[in-house]
């Protein structure tokens, strides 16, 4: 796959501009010769590398996290998250990635207690089954909201990876509609089961 190329749009809309009159008309007309920049040069694109990419990208995603994380915690103060957010952009996208924003641990369905995170993405796509974590990439949703259980990696190296064991791929929900990912992360959060209905009326 090509390595992709990013450039200040803001720029380019400004270089493509009309001009109202074209400089040898000008010099025709007045017998004056333009020195305004635009009739001698034409603008160049300005190009980002990827890092520059990544930094926006992560930037926005920080945000995002953070917002997400106030929302959730200002709902009923027996409902408290850590705050935990961090982001990672994708190496050959660097304008798509994805949020950390909380993790707790928690009674889930039949699981006794099931550890999980909460994440935020700048696209929709699949959970991916094996070392891809995500799958199937589909920029037409600009987020997705979901949350996986989680567990201790086998290697040294890895800190946390997916427990596959729960629901068999680890996926708790997914959803590009931010109400119903916040009311999920409630429900894992309420600690009994009449705040869980009073949740699921909302």
């Amino acid at each position: 796959m090509a390595k992709l190329r990013y450039f200040d749009a803001k720029d380019a809309s400004r270089s493509q501009e009309p001009q109202l009159v074209a400089a040898h008309s000008e010099f025709l007309r007045t017998g004056r010769i333009p020195r305004e920049r635009r009739h001698w040069l034409a603008e160049e694109k300005r190009y980002f590398t990827h890092d520059e990419v990544a930094a926006k990208t992560g930037r926005k995603l920080q945000v995002a996290g953070e917002k997400t994380h106030q929302h959730i915690n200002g709902f009923h103060h027996s409902i408290q998250f850590p705050k935990i957010i961090f982001h990672r952009t994708l190496e050959d996208s660097p304008h798509l990635g994805y949020c950390h924003v909380t993790a707790a641990r928690t009674k889930f369905a039949h699981y006794e207690e099931v550890s999980w995170a909460f994440y935020i993405a700048n696209f929709y796509s699949d959970i991916g089954e094996n070392d891809n974590f995500f799958e199937r990439i589909d920029v037409g949703y600009s987020r997705m909201y979901f949350a996986v259980a989680i567990k201790a990696g086998e290697n040294s190296q890895d800190k946390m990876t997916i427990d596959r064991s729960v629901r068999g791929n680890g996926l708790l929900f997914r959803t590009h509609d931010p109400q119903a990912a916040i009311r999920n992360i409630l429900l894992l959060g309420a600690r009994n089961e009449q705040l869980r209905e009073i949740i699921r009326q909302l």
